[in-house]
C-alpha cells in the first residue's frame, strides 16, 4: 500500500502542476476523477507549442496511471480472497483499495473497544474546544493515516450517490447535515460513520446492512 500511496501522491502533484499551467493560459479542465484527468486535458483545444510543453508531464502521468491500474487489479484479486476485505467490499461506496487499506491501517480489530476509538485513530473526530464553561467542536483532528481518511471520504461521496435501499437512512442523515453545514462537511461526517460501520462489520463478522449500520451508529 505504501507504493500505491506514493504513486497517488505523485499523480496528485502532477495534476496540480498541470492545472496551474493551464490556468495561466486561460484553460479550465472539466471536473472529474484523477484517473480520467489525462483524458479531460486531451479534450482541450490547446496550441501545438503548449501541447509540446505539457507533453513530458502528461507522459509521466500516463505511466503513473498505468502502474496504478496494475496495482488496483492486484488489490482487487487480493480482496476476493481476503475474508475481511471481501466482507468490507459489501459496503456501499467501498471498493478493494479502501477495504484492503482499512484492514492494513487498523491492523487488528481487537485493538479497539468501539467505533469511536477507530474514528479517533483515523483522525475523523472533531476537536474539542473549550471557552469558559462552554465546549465547542472544531474541525476534525486529522490524526493518523491521511490517505485512509481520503479514501473514506471518497467512499462517502460514492455512498451519497448510491441508490441502494440499505443506504437510504445514511443518505438521509447526511443530507440533513448538508442542508445545515454544506456538502463537504456532510461527506466528512458520513466518512466518520462509515469508519465505524466498517469496524463493526469486521468485529461482528457481518455484511453491510441495516442491522450493521444501526450497530455502528450506536457504537
Amino acid at each position: 500500500m505504501a507504493v500505491r500511496e506514493a504513486l497517488v501522491q505523485t499523480r496528485t502533484r502532477y495534476i496540480s502542476l498541470i492545472r496551474a499551467l493551464l490556468r495561466q493560459q486561460g484553460y479550465r479542465v472539466r471536473s472529474g476523477g484523477a484517473a480520467t484527468f489525462f483524458e479531460r486535458v486531451d479534450e482541450l483545444e490547446l496550441p501545438e507549442a503548449f501541447k509540446a510543453q505539457m507533453a513530458p508531464l502528461l507522459e509521466v502521468m500516463g505511466s503513473v496511471n498505468a502502474q496504478l491500474k496494475v496495482m488496483d487489479k492486484a488489490l482487487e484479486q487480493q480482496a476476493k480472497t481476503h475474508e475481511v476485505a471481501k466482507r468490507l467490499c459489501t459496503a456501499a461506496g467501498v471498493g478493494p483499495v479502501t477495504a484492503i487499506s482499512f484492514v492494513a491501517t487498523v491492523d487488528r480489530v481487537e485493538r479497539f473497544d468501539n467505533a469511536k476509538q477507530v474514528r479517533a485513530y483515523l483522525g475523523l473526530v472533531p476537536r474539542e474546544l473549550s471557552s469558559g464553561e462552554k465546549q465547542y467542536r472544531g474541525h476534525i483532528t486529522k490524526a493518523g493515516n491521511r490517505r485512509m481518511r481520503a479514501l473514506l471520504v471518497e467512499a462517502s461521496w460514492q455512498l451519497l450517490r448510491s441508490r441502494r435501499a440499505d443506504t437510504e437512512a445514511l443518505r438521509a442523515w447526511a443530507h440533513r447535515i448538508a442542508l445545515r453545514r454544506g456538502k463537504r462537511i456532510a461527506a466528512v461526517a458520513l466518512a466518520r460513520k462509515l469508519a465505524g460501520i466498517l469496524f463493526a462489520m469486521w468485529r461482528d463478522g457481518t455484511d453491510f446492512g441495516k442491522t450493521t449500520t444501526s450497530a455502528a451508529h450506536a457504537a
